[in-house]
């Protein structure tokens, strides 16, 4: 398990990096303040959302740093993993936000492994698609409030969910 843990999370980075570009690094101060928006605590010198103590628990990670809606302000998306919190999936992901004032804001957060797509919503946000065992995935869109369920697709083709 934590192998195909690795292996999801190295396709998750490596699927950010070749859409969107080189990554932004986080002063220590920004790392702390998008772990805690994100619901995280800080115990000894792990980030942990979930309170998995098994083997194949990973600790949260800054798996990525974007400008994702082009509005001058960095995006974080923060990986944790664990079946004990997240299943079968054995992952969960956190989008933050850092806001106008320099605080970080919680936008989703999930089960699954998150996919930042091309597409986009309202306010440029980039449409997510989130990841998980099985062959047809949902794709989330932006409508000024929330992420919301805006179809299902599979390799980029559309498909439904049984």
């Amino acid at each position: 398990m934590k192998t195909n843990l690795l292996i999801a999370g190295a396709l998750l980075a490596f699927t950010c990096t070749t859409a969107l570009g080189a990554p932004e690094k986080l002063s220590s101060a920004d790392l702390a303040a998008a772990f805690k928006a994100a619901g995280f605590k800080l115990k000894g010198k792990r980030w942990q959302a979930c309170d998995d103590r098994s083997q194949g628990a990973t600790p949260g990670a800054i798996e990525d740093v974007r400008d994702l809606n082009g509005d001058g302000l960095s995006e974080a998306i923060i990986t944790e993993g664990g079946t004990f919190c997240y299943g079968n999936t054995g992952a969960g992901y956190s989008l933050v936000s850092k806001q106008p004032n320099g605080n970080w804001k919680l936008i989703t957060s999930g089960t699954g492994m998150l996919n930042i797509l091309t597409t986009k919503g309202t306010g440029n946000w980039p449409d997510i698609e989130i990841g998980g065992p099985g062959f047809c995935f949902p794709v989330e869109r932006w409508n000024g409030r929330e992420y919301a369920l805006h179809r299902h697709q599979y390799e980029g083709k559309p498909c439904r969910r049984k």
